[in-house]
């Protein structure tokens, strides 16, 4: 099956290729460092023993936060490398860790760039965040004696079923695995009727849990709030294709009865920065972008952040935010960062990337779903006239945070006690 499955991906590198080019002119940092991508480049060199995670992109690079900075104190003696495959998680890494951490893409799963790739890192130990199962890079490891963890993963029932239809391909990755840090019981079950060992599958619970935001951010938010004003404020954040027009249609209903209702529009992608604003002006917005550096005064109806590494700042800012990828069916981004902050959050009904956290927020009260533009503007009206029950959200939101909190302690004593580094 593993030959099979490498076959099929060299016929479709002139496709892979193809894409990165598509992607290129939407993004041009796809158009650098191919020689990564396709192992033409070997790893960055370690001058101590090196122990490797991989998180594919942003969401990944925040989740694995806790866990590299616990590696990093319980391991002083060992450089970390940090692998992406996006160029926006690639950022990430930069602007978390600069020169404390070593960082390149990792190649695509081709068996020549997978070997050069292992071969010249030489890991002692390797961890792939959530649930990025590759056959080659992960025989290799195997075959090179790499232990490998495969942390804070998740299966949902959906996926579990796509495994299924590739059972000996799935088991014999799995089984592969030193240890699988799954985020939750029924996670923990559904790898077992996969074929991976009873024995080396743990339930730890979700990293994406240990957020820690600095502690000059609500300081910084409240300041920037304080130019703007005495005024509503609702983010709309990690937005994708055919969202933002929901949005926009529902920020003027908002108005009806807010009408200096300042809409804070954050897309997902940088490649959509320009279509956004573009959007929202031709929607008869008087729009602002971040970038412009210009006063956001209070005729200004929509501020579009078009800059990176900036969204916890601007969550600090709003009274309630709206997590983006799931009013259409892409399964949602990350809620935590708002809630962590205390704010009241609202989700659409494609949250399949998020199940666990959105159903324990949901259940929690922490959460509103909604699933129409007309849902969404009822929804922002009745929490804007209600601060006390936005302030009960967001307190629920940080309640199940703290209690929720520990997985990265936990994943790091199994590989301790498992694994010889």
């Amino acid at each position: 099956m593993r030959f099979l499955y490498s076959f099929v991906f060299i016929l479709a590198l002139p496709l892979i290729m193809l894409r990165l080019i598509w992607r290129g002119s939407r993004a041009s940092a796809y158009f650098k460092r191919w020689d990564e991508r396709f192992g033409i480049k070997p790893a960055p060199s370690a001058e101590k023993p090196l122990l490797w995670v991989h998180a594919v992109s942003v969401g990944e690079v925040e989740a694995a936060r806790p866990l590299v900075e616990a590696l990093q104190t319980q391991y002083p003696s060992h450089q970390i490398l940090i692998t992406t495959m996006t160029p926006t998680g690639s950022a990430r890494v930069t602007s978390l860790y600069g020169d404390r951490v070593l960082h390149c893409y990792l190649p695509y799963d081709l068996p020549f760039a997978v070997r050069r790739f292992l071969k010249s890192a030489r890991p002692e130990l390797g961890i792939i965040m959530e649930t990025e199962l590759w056959p080659n890079l992960i025989h290799y490891a195997d075959a090179l004696e790499i232990p490998m963890v495969l942390a804070n993963a998740r299966l949902s029932a959906r996926s579990a079923a796509g495994y299924q239809k590739i059972a000996k391909l799935s088991q014999r990755m799995l089984q592969q695995f030193t240890l699988i840090a799954a985020q939750s019981q029924d996670d923990r079950q559904r790898f077992v009727a996969l074929g991976a060992d009873k024995e080396s599958v743990h339930a730890v619970g979700n990293l994406k849990f240990e957020i820690t935001l600095p502690a000059s951010l609500t300081e910084e938010a409240e300041a920037l709030r304080s130019i703007w004003g005495n005024r509503p404020v609702f983010i709309a954040a990690s937005t994708h294709e055919g969202e933002d027009e929901i949005i926009l249609n529902a920020s003027r209903k908002i108005r009806a009865e807010f009408p200096d209702l300042l809409l804070i529009l954050v897309p997902r992608h940088p490649e959509r920065f320009d279509k956004v604003a573009a959007l929202s002006q031709r929607s008869g917005f008087k729009i602002l972008r971040r970038s412009d550096n210009g006063m956001c005064s209070r005729d200004i109806q929509v501020l579009v952040i078009d800059t990176m590494g900036e969204l916890p700042l601007f969550y600090g800012t709003a009274d309630i935010a709206f997590v983006g990828g799931s009013l259409v069916p892409r399964g949602g981004h990350n809620l935590l960062e708002p809630a962590a902050l205390g704010r009241a959050v609202i989700i659409g009904p494609h949250y399949f990337n998020f199940s666990e956290i959105s159903r324990q927020f949901l259940e929690a009260g922490a959460a509103v779903q909604i699933d129409s533009s007309e849902s969404l503007a009822d929804t922002v009206t009745d929490l804007l006239r209600n601060p006390q029950k936005r302030a009960d959200m967001g307190q629920a939101g940080q309640n199940l945070i703290k209690h929720s909190q520990g997985a990265s302690k936990r994943l790091l004593n199994l590989i301790k006690r498992n694994i010889d580094v």
